[in-house]
């Protein structure tokens, strides 16, 4: 194990220790009151299953046999969710064969950042995750159940049902992906068109066509954003079946795992003799497991508030400076766009995460003594990958070694000596970057800034031509508890445009960035926000910005004096609470935490 992996593992659990200790005293006292179902008076257990067939009635009349609860984040109009529509019923058969019963316990909900990006709905995404965590634990809150399988993929939709998830840690838990697309127009190509439509040289016609060659078909979008990063975390973690995050929908295979999944919760109730609660699986080196996929796998940024909230429902502590500790060590293995032209498919005929698991456990850089899903324990099981074979679903060990190194590579020979996440810090605060998709020669910006409060203004400056300049954009007002904290990806092709004309700029907000974000340089999810005082509310067109993402450092070149002095500007972002129901989630905004401890107001009253 490699030494730094061991120290800041150490300093989590040392960190960790009251908040982790008083978690799983509440999580084993509700293990030690036995199958729940049994403590229900007889009124609420006929209302549990007044609607099931006789035979599960006399089942579930009675605590012998397992109740295994789905839920769901099932819907129509999303790719990556359309998928899970015959989950249900391939679940409640394979569960019923193995001897247990299955119920539909809930539905939780699920946007796109692709659909909303840029637009007033995406002002509810970051809440949605907490609303997700609160629908997760509504769907439980029957007391029916003695496992539960988690159907999400996208971006808020697994942290969120992870979240719920933990709040029943007395509960053992499997998730189930859906699956990546079949892979449609390459990732170059449509970058390319995005940016030349930004340049005004093809129409919205161009643009639509070629969007929707890329996002074509039932499934994940192919791209290693937040929602692939959601499944290689998941199945890094222990939480997925072997092999099992990027088989595409659809198909025998998905099928059978999905199947298979079911069959799996069920060996890890309390009536079994292998009980596995959730709350035992996802400790202080499985939260670690996360971090170190996201570093090798360039994967979203996201995460870096996302992970923080996960690790709180679990009683576990982490901060930025875990993540860039352990980005000095963990080095850069795959290339999936945007840190690559390769899309989450080509990742998986490479080898897939079987391969990179092996990789990174052969090397001491990843913690291998988890308990996970898998018969056997141990993260080992991880370097197998599924296979049907006369239709049987069996595993059999991954290739030994990378079969594409332009889009998986080794630890001997990888494609950065570090994960590219890095802490940023300095006058303006603190934040963080990704460069992993960055070209070195601007990882390193010094210009002037020019201010904005809404993206949609700096917008508008790009189609006027007062961009056409070095500099660092400040977009102010941003964070949780301004305007919900949207992502701000639209910017992402206007400012690609001008780093290809030759201009030194990068970005520079409280806000979040995609998890597909690219090639221009930022430092995103500063601290203190503005709607806190942030330092950020007090810089003025024209102030040299320095911003070195190689060295995580952040800062405004005026007098310190003069800077201190100044007054913060005020707050704007009153006209972005009221609209697509912004006018619902007043409280979230008002409760909110900082980016680093989460961005959540889940835990209030600690």
């Amino acid at each position: 194990m490699h030494p730094v992996l061991e120290k800041v593992t150490e300093e989590i659990i040392e960190r960790s220790r009251e908040k982790r200790s008083a978690y799983l005293a509440r999580i084993d006292a509700a293990i030690e009151k036995g199958p729940h179902r049994a403590k229900l008076a007889c009124g609420n257990l006929a209302h549990g299953f007044a609607a099931c067939a006789a035979g599960e009635k006399a089942d579930l009349a009675g605590s012998e046999k397992p109740n295994i609860a789905i839920v769901s984040s099932y819907n129509d109009m999303l790719s990556a969710h359309e998928p899970f529509k015959d989950a249900p019923a391939l679940i409640k058969q394979a569960i019923k064969e193995a001897g247990g019963v299955a119920q539909f316990a809930g539905g939780v909900p699920a946007m796109c950042d692709g659909i909303t990006q840029g637009q007033p709905g995406m002002e509810l995404s970051l809440f949605s995750r907490d609303v997700i965590a609160m629908a997760t634990a509504v769907s439980l809150s029957h007391n029916m159940f003695d496992g539960a399988l988690y159907l999400g993929v996208c971006d808020k939709i697994v942290p969120g049902l992870l979240i719920g998830a933990l709040s029943f840690g007395h509960l053992p838990a499997v998730f189930v992906p859906a699956g990546p697309m079949p892979s449609g127009l390459p990732n170059k190509e449509k970058v390319r068109i995005r940016q030349l439509y930004a340049e005004g040289k093809v129409g919205r016609k161009e643009l639509l066509e070629s969007e929707s060659q890329s996002y074509h078909s039932a499934g994940t979008c192919t791209f290693y954003g937040t929602a692939n990063s959601n499944q290689m975390m998941v199945e890094i973690m222990g939480l997925h079946l072997p092999g099992s995050s990027f088989i595409n929908p659809y198909t025998p295979l998905r099928d059978e795992l999905t199947k298979a999944t079911a069959r799996q919760v069920l060996k890890f109730t309390a009536q079994g003799n292998d009980f596995r609660p959730i709350a035992h699986m996802i400790n202080e080196k499985a939260i670690v497991n996360a971090i170190i996929g996201l570093l090798a796998t360039g994967g979203s940024t996201n995460h870096t508030i996302h992970l923080i909230a996960i690790a709180r429902a679990a009683g576990i502590i982490i901060n930025w400076d875990d993540f860039d500790k352990l980005s000095r060590i963990i080095p850069l293995l795959t290339r999936i766009y945007p840190n690559g032209q390769a899309d989450v498919n080509h990742f998986q005929a490479a080898g897939g995460m079987g391969v990179l698991i092996a990789e990174l456990l052969r090397n001491g850089l990843l913690h291998e003594d988890l308990l996970t899903v898998a018969d056997e324990r141990g993260m080992k099981s991880y370097t197998q990958e599924p296979r049907l074979i006369d239709g049987k679903l069996t595993w059999e060990p991954c290739p030994e070694a990378p079969l594409d190194t332009e889009v998986l590579s080794t630890v001997a020979k990888p494609f950065a000596t570090s994960g590219g996440l890095h802490v940023m810090h300095g006058n303006l605060g603190r934040g963080v970057s990704k460069i992993s998709a960055v070209a070195e020669e601007h990882q390193i910006v010094k210009a002037p800034a020019v201010v904005f409060d809404d993206q949609d203004d700096m917008m508008a400056a790009f189609k006027r031509g007062e961009l056409e300049k070095d500099f660092i954009a400040v977009i102010r007002f941003q964070g949780p508890k301004s305007n919900g904290m949207p992502e701000l990806h639209k910017l992402t092709p206007p400012l690609g445009v001008l780093q290809d004309k030759g201009f030194k700029v990068a970005l520079v907000t409280d806000g979040r960035m995609s998890g597909a974000s690219g090639k221009v340089p930022s430092a995103i999810h500063m601290c203190p926000e503005c709607a806190d005082g942030g330092p950020l509310a007090k810089v003025r067109d024209g102030d040299m910005i320095y911003l070195n993402t190689q060295t995580g450092e952040i800062n405004v070149l005026v007098d310190e004096a003069e800077f201190n002095a100044r007054t913060p500007a005020a707050n704007t972002a009153a006209s972005h609470h009221h609209g697509m129901g912004r006018e619902l989630f007043g409280a979230f905004r008002r409760g909110a935490s900082s980016s680093e401890t989460g961005a959540s107001n889940l835990w209030a009253e600690d």
